[in-house]
């Protein structure tokens, strides 16, 4: 432990990362400095740098990463269509990426030796973290206490927090374990831990249920230029800003609520239930408009990674060459879906209307019902025969069985 004389440390101000920075300072005796990234979790970070330097960090770093998070994040996610198991839009897991690559440049900026984050050694994040790390910069030691330290509950850490004159604030305790930003809120614990049951009331935050979403719907335009959002009705907004504001309307309609059984990768399963309004419109959106620039053949093979991206995505592998390698195929597909889709948001759902887009590949000539100078249906039949020899072929042998 001499070797290390400073450490960054990922900081809440809550009472996990309280305790851990005091325990970092008396077990590795060094300077710690802590970083909070605002990524849009809505939580008020007044006064947070004097509680860390009471607490004993040397330093605190509080940065906006806002608008970076949906920009150079969320949206390359997107544009990939990546979801994971089919449900979820991967809202915690886009995040760690992000905090991990600003926690290593401060420690490059300030000359740690290692850094260190709050998660448990049960979950996806210290993977997450910690790949990310490994990727940036190999050569800084990772403090994971949780998988060091003797406090094993809430009870062991408000003691600690006691016994070293950390303040413990009085505030009635949340029944969810939670992680919020611009992306979404997550929901874990309580009655969650049983699969049959309902989620409670308290686990609505971003979206109303969608029995209590308005009666009537109300009819949106986004704007797409080369697989990213710009605007809402034709008004241009930076990446941040629309996000949150699609997190308002979809909020607003009951939209973007998942309950779901999940695979960790590190081997269990676990129950969680996500807010993800603006992202589930976004990505109704975006699919949609897809359909009508991306030719059959980009289309699906971009469609046969997505489960090979989401994947990168939640294991923590965002800084890979193999998931480096994916953007660049999907950032090619992308290059012509450009244009509007209008959507319909109405009691929880989202409803494509219409798409229109200078590069669309849609031909009304071909698609008619009606006569057309274009297609001969006769060239049909030898169509249907060619790809149907193999069938025939290997069908007439099993006949001679």
């Amino acid at each position: 432990m001499g070797d290390i004389k400073k450490v960054v440390l990922a900081y809440s101000g809550g009472l996990d990362t309280s305790v851990i920075l005091k325990w970092i300072k008396k077990t590795y005796s060094c300077e710690v400095i802590t970083f909070t990234a605002d990524l849009g979790q809505e939580e008020e970070l007044d006064g947070l740098e004097e509680k860390a330097m009471s607490t004993g960090a040397s330093k605190a770093y509080i940065e906006d990463l806002q608008e970076e998070f949906a920009r150079d994040f969320v949206f390359p996610m997107f544009r990939a269509g990546a979801i994971y198991e089919a449900r979820y839009l991967l809202g915690t897991s886009i995040a760690r990426p992000l905090i991990a690559k600003r926690m290593v440049e401060i420690a490059r900026k300030e000359g740690a030796q290692a850094v260190a984050h709050g998660a448990t050694g049960k979950g996806n994040d210290q993977v997450r973290f910690e790949l990310a790390t490994m990727a940036l910069e190999p050569s800084l030691k990772t403090i994971a206490p949780w998988r060091e330290w003797d406090l094993h509950s809430r009870t062991d850490l408000i003691a600690f927090a006691r016994e070293n004159n950390i303040p413990v604030p009085v505030t009635k305790e949340k029944p969810y374990s939670s992680d919020r930003n611009l992306l979404h809120l997550s929901f874990e614990g309580s009655e969650l831990e049983d699969p049959w049951v309902e989620p409670g009331p308290g686990s609505y935050q971003l979206a109303v249920p969608p029995e209590k979403a308005p009666d009537e719907p109300e009819v949106i335009v986004i704007g797409f230029d080369k697989g990213n959002p710009v605007s809402i009705n034709n008004e241009q907004m930076s990446a941040a800003v629309l996000v949150k504001k699609l997190n308002a309307l979809g909020g607003k309609h009951g939209i973007g609520r998942l309950d779901m059984v999940e695979n960790r990768f590190v081997g269990m399963k676990s129950r969680g239930v996500y807010e993800t309004p603006g992202g589930t419109i976004l990505y109704a959106a975006h699919r949609d408009l897809e359909g009508l620039c991306l030719d059959r053949e980009s289309m699906h093979l971009r469609d046969e990674l997505i489960t090979k991206y989401a994947g990168l995505v939640y294991n923590g592998f965002w800084f890979s060459p193999e998931r480096e390698a994916l953007q660049s195929l999907v950032d090619k597909t992308q290059e012509k879906v450009t244009g509007e889709v209008r959507l319909k948001l109405y009691k929880g759902g989202v409803y494509p209307l219409g798409r229109r887009s200078p590069y669309s590949l849609y031909n009304p000539d071909l698609a008619t019902f009606e006569e057309d100078e274009i297609y001969d249906q006769h060239d049909a039949e030898g169509f249907i025969r060619l790809n149907g020899l193999r069938i025939m072929t290997l069908s007439g042998i099993a006949g001679k069985k």
